[in-house]
């Protein structure tokens, strides 16, 4: 029995070591197993690749020679856009002489330029949102200095007025490229670069002044409106060196085109892209207008076509409200020389034919400097303040000034109310433009921008028969609209919802 119980023992003890050993070796296995899965897991998690967005590649590469490159270039755009504007004041009373024009018929030039403006700033707004900026913005050039040629061989005045208005198409086509210029911009300085576009299109500005003083009394104006198309030309063959934006290339999802057009940009900046490769998603509902009005943007887009109309129904205003008031000896001032108080009747004549002595281009010059004159301010309200805070300080002050030149004073205190009018309203203008750039999503960015700059023509359209018929009856009826409408906008731009200073632009909506 003893025996029996010994051999028992022994058994269960070799039956407990065994099934030690069983549960050991499957713990080991089950260890193994769980290290073979997780070194995997692992390898994965280190193996992911990086990557970036183009808001990104842009902040990474920086400012550089290429930033140098696409201001100049771009920056030249206005003054090809500048030109074909200031050309109307310039060409005006020589057409009126040529084909004895009333002033309706002088007013419906720079209507039918705005016209084309309005008209084509939407489709070509869409146009570079779906296919690209910067096909539209070249496309422009070459379409504005055709048309802009063949004005210098109109017939007859309705020859001349339909050509300005295909002029007017492609202005607004050119005007894209201040989207295109936004889009490769990093954010710390846009607010630096951008407001001096004005000293281009105050150089095409005196630029078209001063062919008029030196073509149209030797050469007449035909012939300066040929030479004025020269810069357009040189302006098509240095944009081959500006390369399609690549935020939009993303957005249509040419990855590649993107990737190169940032390598190119950085080697230029002598820079490097971010480490990994550029991943965003394919934006599909590019050139929506739809976007536009939807619940994200809706009142923006309200408030900022409100404000482009304001915008140019100012700038315009006070353009030709000084024009006006000089003209036709309707301000009040204490010390008018001889040449002021001369006063033409219109009632005396069915036309009148006056054209510019030097002396009218000389105080055209003078202010055109006033485009240039707060540069240094605004840019200093821009980065301290923001926008929307720049843009309601410049409208107030547009309305104050438009207010103060109806009082009386000498004439050079007309002129310096003139020239700080001058200097404000082209301040604002230039906000406004900011402000639109930068709100809107690569998506929809072009197509915002076009309906914007059509809004703003029908202040242009409207503002030549406030300042010019409605001047004749009364000054401050006529000055009352340009003040009334600045202060309304002020406060509407209080309610825009977006303050875009130091944000990234965004690339879908």
């Amino acid at each position: 029995m003893a025996l029996k119980r010994s051999s028992s023992m022994k058994t269960q003890l070799v039956n407990a070591i065994q099934l030690q050993e069983v549960e050991l070796e499957e713990e080991i296995n089950t260890s193994t197993s769980n290290n073979t899965h997780a070194e995997p897991a692992q390898a994965k998690a280190q193996t992911k690749p990086k990557c970036y967005t183009v808001e990104e590649a842009v902040e990474s590469i920086g400012f550089g020679y290429f930033h140098i490159l696409l201001f100049v270039i771009m920056g030249s755009a206005n003054i090809v856009e500048a030109m074909e504007i200031m050309l109307l004041a310039v060409v005006s009373p020589e057409i009126r002489c040529e084909w004895h024009l009333e002033d309706w018929h002088v007013a419906l030039v720079s209507t039918m330029v705005f016209l084309g403006f309005m008209v084509c700033g939407v489709l070509c707004g869409y146009v570079a949102d779906r296919y690209g900026r910067w096909k539209v913005v070249f496309g422009g050039f070459i379409w504005a200095s055709y048309f802009s040629l063949l004005t210098s061989f109109s017939p007859s005045y309705g020859w001349f007025i339909f050509l300005r208005c295909m002029v007017g198409c492609g202005v607004a086509a050119t005007s894209q490229g201040f989207v295109l210029k936004t889009e490769f911009i990093p954010a710390k300085y846009r607010a630096f670069l951008l407001p001096l576009a004005s000293i281009f299109w105050m150089l095409g500005s005196m630029f078209i002044i001063i062919l008029g003083m030196t073509v149209v009394p030797t050469m007449g104006w035909r012939w300066m409106i040929r030479f004025s198309v020269i810069p357009s030309l040189i302006l098509i063959g240095l944009f081959l060196f500006i390369p399609e934006s690549a935020r939009f290339q993303v957005s249509a999802g040419n990855v590649h085109g993107a990737v190169s057009t940032l390598n190119w940009i950085a080697r230029m900046n002598c820079a490097i892209l971010p480490e990994g490769e550029l991943r965003e998603p394919e934006v599909t509902e590019r050139g929506n207008a739809f976007t536009l009005i939807s619940p994200a943007f809706r009142r923006t887009s309200l408030l900022l076509w409100y404000s482009w109309f304001v915008a140019s129904f100012s700038y315009y205003g006070s353009v030709l409200s000084g024009s006006e008031l000089l003209e036709k000896n309707l301000l009040c001032v204490t010390d008018a020389d001889q040449e002021h108080q001369i006063k033409h009747n219109h009632d005396e004549a069915l036309c009148y034919c006056i054209p510019f002595n030097m002396a009218d281009y000389q105080t055209l010059l003078i202010s055109c400097l006033g485009e240039v004159a707060f540069i240094p301010l605004n840019i200093g309200l821009l980065n301290i303040f923001g926008r929307k805070p720049s843009m309601v300080i410049w409208l107030v002050l547009s309305a104050v000034f438009f207010m103060l030149t109806n009082i009386c004073t000498t004439m050079f205190g007309f002129t310096v109310l003139l020239f700080l009018l001058r200097s404000v309203v082209a301040m604002n203008f230039n906000v406004v433009y900011i402000y639109t750039a930068e709100v809107y999503p690569t998506a929809v960015r072009s197509l915002g921008m076009g309906f914007c700059t059509s809004f703003s023509r029908i202040g242009g359209m409207i503002a030549p028969f406030i300042a010019q018929v409605l001047m004749s009856k009364s000054v401050i009826l006529a000055l009352s609209p340009f003040a009334a409408s600045c202060v309304i906008c002020a406060v509407g731009v209080i309610l825009l919802p977006i303050e875009t200073r130091g944000r990234a632009l965004l690339q879908n909506a």
